[in-house]
């Protein structure tokens, strides 16, 4: 039997084929042609649908509907991923182009059933719904939108334009910034680095090269700012026209908060728990400054090492580290995380032209999911591939769902990704002997708290703000502006903001990509927060509660998948015992004598 010892983890690009052999074959052409006849049975349903369809022939026109989701699946995923591993290749461009085309065409012909579902009755509903088994919440999901639809003409002129709208603009600030390299003298030589290559210097011990890093950032996203902020209004502005006038959203976060199923009032709840305790994270920047000798940290500062113990990790020492965390859990989330290796669904190179970040990609349940990374052997990035596994984790834990019913709700989508992440700082702090490291290691994990709690809560009120400000006409200016009094909001006089970080809006892909996903990070990680006391107390006992959470896929509502798992997140006191939490640790860091 082989072990994981046996097995050398090298970082590689991914192989897309089990998806599709290549962007030209006969296998992608015949999938399009397939998907194309399936849709077109499919239309035959219309004269099927009325009040009084049998069970039977309801069931048969779900299973249509899986089969086309399955195989469209597999053909956005081929051409998304294709796209991320090289922005600038045109092959991949044209793919994307020519499926988003395709699949908004097939979205159109299929888009009646929709329709009917949303305006049958609910006597007609009540007795078609639990026949439907695991698409029972998706169908009672589906019927939530009722008051925000729009005709069957209306639906598919909105599909229609949004491929050479809203998404056009959306790849072409993907392809702009993912383009753009970086120079930066270190130790005398001038590099030119991607973004992920400079962003390894704003977490390094020398602080005039923390301070160098983040000014070519934001020097050369300033230098195109007034573009990439015209394309966020664009953005904006489609969102409303969309969302607000024609669908009757009461705000433009309303409806991002429908399609994650949560009340406006939750959401809110978060937002206002988190805003009135900005000053936790004042307090660690406080202590960090002293332990930087430092009278205030600087904004290039805030994840600065505590020790110069810059500990590099190899990526295979990273992946079995990471291994070892997961299995100390339970084994089956090791064997599940390893997977993503062994079927080469994942991408660890550093390259130009490479889509920055990272993400996990689950394309259909049936296949590993893929994962990308720009894995440069620093503790963050471990952390990340921890991060990106647990999403994977998830998704294979809840494969035994459909398509429709598979995929995580939003905000659920965290918490697999950043239990991962705290199984990882568990491992590490008990085998790591260098005193410096662990010190490092426990300031990191506020560091951490901070970038997914604190910083992704003012992304989203700036969203907030961002959204009603271009509807009075704003300028990219002002929005600018508008900015940097978050960030003062933020930080107080605990950190001095430069001018220069009027531009970090602009570098955020997810408020250009999925209006006001970035609450969902801060929702997790305070989740977790709970869930990981829950597990530091309960012991084995914890986890089949957990995993269940996990299985259960997007087959529940999350507030009942969470109210199964004793959490109220309607509460206030639920988000505040995620920030007590973090106080504790603060304090805790408090006590550890100044050096």
């Amino acid at each position: 039997m082989m072990t994981t010892t046996d097995i050398r983890y090298q970082q590689t690009r991914w192989s897309l084929h089990d998806l599709f052999p290549a962007p030209h074959s006969s296998e992608l052409e015949t999938a399009f042609q397939t998907l194309d006849q399936l849709v077109a049975e499919f239309e035959t349903y219309r004269a099927s649908l009325h009040e009084d369809i049998s069970v039977e022939e309801f069931l048969k026109i779900l299973k249509q509907l899986e089969k086309i989701q399955n195989l469209g699946s597999r053909l956005y995923a081929y051409a998304g991923l294709l796209f991320s591993e090289d922005t600038q290749n045109q092959t991949a461009q044209t793919l994307t182009a020519r499926v988003e085309q395709f699949v908004a065409d097939l979205t159109n012909r299929t888009l009646f059933f929709n329709l009917w579902w949303k305006d049958l009755s609910d006597e007609a509903a009540a007795r078609l719904m639990p026949a439907a088994g695991d698409l029972e919440y998706w169908l009672e999901a589906l019927r939530h939108f009722k008051p925000h639809t729009l005709s069957e003409a209306e639906e598919k002129i909105i599909n229609i334009k949004n491929v050479t709208g809203v998404n056009a603009l959306q790849m072409l600030y993907s392809s702009i910034t993912n383009r753009y390299t970086f120079k930066i003298t270190v130790n005398g030589e001038e590099k030119e680095l991607t973004r992920g290559e400079l962003m390894v210097y704003v977490r390094g011990s020398d602080p005039a090269l923390r301070a160098a890093a983040y000014q070519e950032l934001y020097r050369v996203y300033g230098n195109d700012g007034t573009i990439l902020g015209q394309i966020y209004q664009a953005l904006v502005r489609d969102w409303r026209n969309e969302q607000i006038n024609l669908r009757k959203h009461r705000t433009p976060m309303s409806a991002r908060n429908l399609v994650n199923d949560l009340p406006d009032a939750v959401v809110d709840t978060l937002l206002d728990v988190c805003s009135s305790n900005v000053d936790v994270f004042q307090r660690y920047f406080r202590l960090k400054a002293r332990w930087l000798k430092m009278e205030r940290l600087r904004r290039y500062d805030i994840y600065a090492p505590v020790a110069k113990a810059e500990k590099q990790y190899p990526f295979e020492q990273a992946a079995l580290t990471v291994f070892d965390a997961f299995r100390e859990f339970d084994p089956q989330i090791a064997d599940l995380a390893r997977r993503v290796f062994e079927e080469k669904h994942l991408d660890s190179e550093v390259r130009k032209g490479k889509r920055g970040g990272a993400f996990c990609w689950g394309a259909v349940p049936e296949l590993t999911p893929w994962v990308l990374l720009n894995y440069q052997g620093r503790a963050d990035d471990m952390a990340t591939m921890a991060h990106e596994l647990g999403h994977a984790i998830h998704s294979m834990l809840a494969a035994h769902h459909s398509v429709l019913t598979w995929h995580s709700n939003l905000p659920l989508a965290e918490t697999a990704s950043t239990f991962g992440e705290m199984l990882l700082i568990d491992r590490l702090l008990k085998t790591e002997s260098d005193p410096a490291v662990r010190r490092d290691l426990l300031f990191r994990q506020i560091d951490d708290a901070y970038a997914t709690i604190q910083r992704q809560v003012f992304f989203a009120l700036f969203e907030r703000e961002a959204h009603e400000m271009v509807h009075q006409g704003a300028s990219v200016d002002e929005l600018a502006n508008a900015y940097m009094h978050n960030l003062h909001t933020q930080f107080g006089d605990a950190v001095e903001v430069s001018d220069e970080f009027r531009w970090e809006w602009v570098s955020i892909p997810h408020i250009f990509d999925v209006p006001f996903y970035v609450y969902a990070y801060a929702f997790g990680q305070l989740l977790v927060f709970s869930l990981y006391q829950q597990y530091k107390a309960e012991g084995e006992a914890f986890k089949p509660r957990y995993l269940k959470i996990l299985s259960t896929g997007g087959s529940k509502a999350p507030i009942k998948v969470l109210s199964e798992a004793g959490v109220d997140v309607s509460q206030p006191s639920f988000w505040q015992g995620g920030y007590d939490f973090i106080r504790q640790q603060i304090e805790a860091l408090e006590r550890i004598p100044l050096e």
